[in-house]
């Protein structure tokens, strides 16, 4: 079990500055805890790959009780720039856990500095109750952020774990990585893995999951990993890397999915796309991380735009396609919870998006023609779903249209490839709450909403439940996914289960090759 640290009142000035940082409660919250009290508890881990001091997260509904327990900023690698990571085994406190929640990855935007190359940090949340039972281990749930590859950060307090944590009774992880070039820059001549190394980070922080979690009071074996978004296509792919295989046990991707991955000869034009951007006789192995990032802006010789980066094939790290032309037989036997937003695409295009400024139903076709990412007539597409949805407006229509044929389809993909499997252990959900759009499930799953309605307090208990479930017992609490009835949750004031929801949208894009974006 965990022993406390602990120290008097009358003696703030003998903590060190240290110790209040990782702790995570600065002097003011020393002052302010327990003003009558005459000591302060901390709890404190002794684990394999260090001691680590946490703080405690407080109730919202009275301030007063400790609803959980944090641990921030906890090191589980190291790397240098395009090399894979070195899982930390140092015991050495000072080392091994950062102010806060240490770094994110460097990135374009200020959304979620400090950045640093050195962002290889992970988060625990566990139960307050924890550290008075001597109970079995708990479940674990480990979190990948979405941002696709190359943004964002477990920093977002969406990604808070301390609800789910007392809610569940799980132990919470949550996982910061390299993204975008640092993680994903294809060179393989001179850097083998660097086509993977954000992968091979996730990897290495399951390996410390493995080797640590249990010192927090996590069984690591049940251990979920979840993600959302970008957070979800990364999931996929760990679902088909062998390095992967056996350090998780369950998988729930919440609209996001990765069928193919990158081949190398794309991979490689992207690459040479950035180092063009980056400029002549610029080694991208030592120049700024500044300018490196910026070179981000180069345009993506395949899909245009911002150059994409994502794991590739490279007969290295990843031997096959997470999802094509089957699911990967490695995780075949692992249960897996599929989500999608029932309109997807409500978070890319908001009511003054220059996609929706001035439309109607003449210049509908030439706005999603873009957008669809399938090769398809447009014209055809609208025809065909202003005869199916006839009192739809023009902006309606637009995100039925494209969250259909892009954001949705990549799910569909993966959940009969895993249905034909006939494992019968594929879950399914909709997330049809509020006309839901994209990251929308994700306050809802960690119930961090801020100011939620009744309703919004109602519907995150609900999903926070399935996932808890799912994370116990690989059922989320209803029947599997299978080709005949494609039986799936739809979560809604009155959730439900409904068989093969969405399914003229469905057969429409059918028969239309489904090619992941970016691949």
């Amino acid at each position: 079990m965990p022993s406390w640290r602990v120290g008097s009142m009358s003696g703030v000035d003998g903590w060190s500055r240290r110790a209040v940082l990782t702790a995570g409660i600065g002097f003011a919250g020393l002052c302010a805890y327990r003003l009558s009290a005459t000591t302060i508890r901390l709890p404190e881990i002794f684990a394999p790959s260090g001691r680590y001091i946490g703080s405690f997260v407080y109730d919202p509904a009275d301030q007063v009780t400790v609803q959980a327990h944090r641990y921030s900023g906890l090191r589980y690698g190291r790397a240098a720039r395009f090399q894979p990571p070195t899982l930390v085994q140092s015991k050495n406190l000072m080392d091994e856990q950062a102010p806060g929640y240490g770094s994110a990855a460097p990135q374009q935007g200020s959304k979620y500095d400090p950045t640093s190359e050195d962002c290889l940090f992970l988060n625990v949340w566990t139960p307050a109750h924890l550290y008075e039972s001597k109970g079995p281990k708990l479940p674990v749930m480990v979190y990948f952020h979405g941002g696709a590859y190359s943004t964002g950060s477990v920093t977002d307090p969406l990604n808070d774990g301390a609800a789910l944590a007392a809610r569940g009774d799980v132990v919470v992880v949550t996982v910061n990585h390299r993204l975008n070039a640092l993680g994903y820059l294809y060179l393989p001549d001179r850097f083998p893995d660097s086509g993977n190394n954000g992968q091979l980070d996730l990897i290495c922080a399951l390996q410390w999951v493995q080797r640590n979690i249990s010192a927090f009071g996590g069984d690591p074996e049940n251990v979920t990993v979840f993600g959302q978004s970008g957070g979800g296509a990364k999931i996929a792919t760990l679902m088909a890397m062998p390095a992967a295989k056996g350090l998780f046990h369950k998988a729930i991707t919440m609209s996001g999915q990765q069928v193919t991955a990158s081949g190398p000869l794309n991979a490689a034009r992207r690459a040479q796309a950035l180092l063009d951007r980056l400029g002549s006789g610029v080694d991208p192995a030592t120049a700024p991380v500044e300018q490196l990032v910026a070179a981000l802006s180069a345009t993506d010789p395949i899909l245009g735009g911002g150059v994409y980066m994502g794991p590739v094939l490279d007969m290295r790290n990843l031997y096959r396609h997470p999802f094509w032309p089957d699911a990967a037989p490695q995780s075949l036997d692992m249960p897996m919870l599929l989500g999608n937003t029932v309109a997807e695409t409500r978070a890319f295009f908001p009511p003054d998006h220059p996609r929706l400024k001035g439309l109607d139903f003449g210049n509908l076709p030439q706005r999603i023609a873009p957008e669809m990412r399938i090769d398809a007539r447009p014209d055809w597409v609208v025809g065909e779903f202003r005869a199916r949805y006839p009192r739809d407006s023009a902006e309606q229509l637009f995100h039925r249209i494209v969250t259909a044929a892009r954001s949705w389809r990549g799910q569909v993909e993966e959940a009969d490839a895993r249905a034909r499997a006939g494992r019968g252990n594929t879950f399914v959900y909709q997330l049809d709450f509020e006309q839901a759009k994209h990251t929308d499930d994700i306050g809802l799953s960690f119930g961090t909403i801020a100011s939620p309605t009744p309703a919004q307090t109602a519907m995150s208990q609900t999903v926070m439940d399935a996932f808890i479930r799912f994370a116990k017992t690989g059922n989320p609490g209803w029947t599997p996914y299978e080709l005949k009835a494609r039986k799936t949750m739809v979560f809604d004031t009155q959730s439900r289960v409904v068989a093969d929801p969405r399914k003229w949208e469905r057969e429409l894009f059918a028969r239309i090759p489904y090619v992941q974006p970016g691949t």
